[in-house]
């Protein structure tokens, strides 16, 4: 049986640091990160492939806040719905021509996806993740209360709205995506990282807030057994002393040696700590493994060649 792979892509996949926001430049660097997808289906791997969409969300409730007196506002797990369709479909289209350049049924598809969250999760009440567009004092201060937004100053500046970031606990959809693996189609799933829902009395309802993509991709990974969890990013690995002048590339490491560096705080929250925590996770749950590289070099990282492999005994089992 083929082995199942979900691969979490960054926001490099869509837009580099310092690029244009156009959609020119998106496409481009959708059909870069085709090219690596297709080139890791074709060796034989079913392929989960799951994406960020924090730019994007925000883009969207800034337009919706400025047109608000044409229309009224969505409420924020639509437009996360709505980052599933666009970035969706840019993946799809990208993976589906590549996979007719080489001769080989487009069979990829993208679904809309909701990821449940717990009603009562201490993130409700701690709301810590900057979403949308930044406002002076006074505009944080009027629309906190005319919105009931919490707002927070951001440290890049100004003023901006904070909503919770809830633990994943189960994708919805995890059977429907595991028969299309069976199918042999390519899925994007938990796009920016599932739309969060609650569940009350059997009844689902979308919430206001934003789910971490990497540990949705954890959780999704465990959901339907996959056998490696790959989580690209736009570095080659897991570093220590990141940014200094003794930086240092960790190769490979056993998931406790791993969760004792991220205790000690040596993994910034805002950067690669959640990707740390969330290959933590899933080796720690499933004994399978898990790798953090750079989109550039995929193909090599699940071969163990390259960015940051994660396994579960001190032994070092091999990377298939």
């Amino acid at each position: 049986m083929a082995k199942t792979l979900v691969i979490a892509l960054g926001g490099n996949a869509f837009l580099r640091k310092g690029q244009p926001k156009t959609v020119d430049h998106q496409w481009k660097n959708v059909m870069l990160a085709a090219k690596q997808i297709v080139d890791i289906y074709m060796k034989g791997y079913r392929i989960v492939v799951t994406h960020g969409n924090g730019p994007q969300v925000g883009m969207i409730m800034e337009w919706m806040e400025s047109l608000k007196d044409r229309y009224p506002p969505l409420t924020m797990d639509i437009a996360t719905a709505m980052t599933q369709g666009w970035l969706g479909y840019m993946l799809m289209q990208s993976i589906g021509n590549e996979l007719e350049s080489r001769g080989v049924d487009r069979k990829v598809v993208s679904i809309v996806n909701q990821v449940l969250v717990d009603k009562d999760d201490p993130a409700f009440s701690n709301p810590t993740k900057f979403i949308g567009g930044y406002y002076s004092r006074e505009e944080a201060e009027m629309l906190s209360k005319e919105k009931g937004w919490i707002m927070k100053p951001d440290p890049r500046g100004g003023y901006r709205r904070v909503v919770p970031s809830p633990t994943p606990i189960r994708n919805i959809e995890r059977e429907a995506i595991t028969r299309l693996l069976e199918e042999e189609y390519i899925v994007i799933a938990s796009g920016g990282g599932g739309v969060p829902v609650v569940e009350e009395n059997g009844i689902l309802r979308g919430v206001e807030a934003v789910i971490d993509k990497d540990l949705a991709s954890s959780i999704l990974a465990q959901n339907i057994s996959a056998d490696g969890l790959v989580i690209a990013t736009d570095v080659e690995g897991v570093y220590l002393d990141y940014g200094t002048s003794k930086q240092r590339i960790i190769r490979r490491i056993s998931v406790d040696e791993l969760e004792k560096l991220y205790e000690e705080g040596l993994f910034p929250p805002g950067s690669m700590g959640p990707k740390v925590r969330a290959c933590i996770e899933f080796v720690k749950r499933t004994g399978k493994w898990a790798v953090i590289g750079s989109l550039e070099n995929l193909e090599e990282a699940i071969t163990g060649d390259a960015g940051t492999y994660i396994y579960a005994d001190r032994s070092g089992s091999s990377v298939p």
